[in-house]
């Protein structure tokens, strides 16, 4: 089945990104950037009027549009495929697909959870189901799951978001040895606070809240490098992973000392 996009012509490249989650914030950001340093990117999102607006703001060329629906398995496997067909092999795929809402307890939703959890950590696992069968006979390549500083330890009003990326960064550690055997680099991206239409739900000031393009530049200022993790700005990572390793008895009172909760 066709997708109706263009077959991509050959162009002199770095090589080939599939970026899901790419018609704004980090996504978007991160397109253009790859674009602009030579990158044949393909991007991916629900929303294919985003894409193509994304797409005119690139070098010519450089950004090719492939609408998905990440929840949709079928799709994804649709999309890959075409991708394999038209483009030629993935080198780098970016699987930044994601959903937010804060939870407050008196707002308890269990669809909540499940929207999220189909967006955030299904719609990575539907991918990699996609991914695999066509990067691991090759021996190369590189998947990056992006998660968050969230997911490193439950923090207030982020329930059903946290527990999806704290799910993330769990596969991501489950299966990064036997695909490193494979020669597929798994890495995970954990950000902090980054100022996106997600983040704007939030009604508490963000600590180190920095640009959609700041935080673009320090994932690709990676991307060469080894590693699992990618996560910024350090600062604030560390905290977060000094409250990580606390008992829980010291861990909750500061909680509730920084948030009031």
């Amino acid at each position: 089945m066709r997708l109706g996009v263009e077959k991509i012509t050959d162009l002199d490249s770095r090589g080939l990104v599939w970026l899901v989650g790419a018609s704004s914030g980090i996504g978007r950001a991160l397109a253009l950037r790859l674009a602009s340093d030579g990158w044949r990117v393909l991007v991916s999102a629900r929303r294919r009027e985003g894409l193509q607006g994304l797409a005119e703001l690139a070098p010519a060329g450089r950004i090719s549009v492939y609408p998905l629906d990440v929840t949709d398995p079928e799709k994804v496997h649709e999309v890959v495929d075409c991708i394999e067909r038209d483009a030629g092999a993935i080198d780098i795929a970016i699987l930044n697909a994601g959903d937010y809402e804060p939870m407050a307890l008196d707002s308890f939703d269990a669809a909540l959870f499940r929207r999220l959890m189909e967006v955030n950590y299904l719609g990575v696992v539907h991918c990699l189901e996609a991914l695999l069968p066509v990067m691991r006979p090759r021996g190369r390549g590189q998947v990056l799951v992006t998660a968050s500083v969230a997911g490193y330890r439950g923090l207030p009003l982020a329930g059903p978001y946290g527990a999806s990326k704290a799910a993330l960064i769990n596969l991501a550690e489950s299966l990064h040895p036997e695909l490193a055997r494979s020669g597929i680099n798994l890495r995970v991206i954990n950000p902090g606070f980054v100022d996106t239409p997600l983040t704007r739900k939030n009604r508490f000031t963000m600590p180190f809240l920095m640009t959609p393009e700041d935080a673009a530049r320090r994932i690709i200022t990676q991307l060469d490098r080894g590693g699992f993790e990618i996560s910024f700005p350090r600062i604030f990572v560390w905290m977060l992973k000094v409250l990580r390793c606390l008992p829980y008895r010291l861990y909750f009172f500061l909680i509730r000392r920084m948030t009031g909760t």
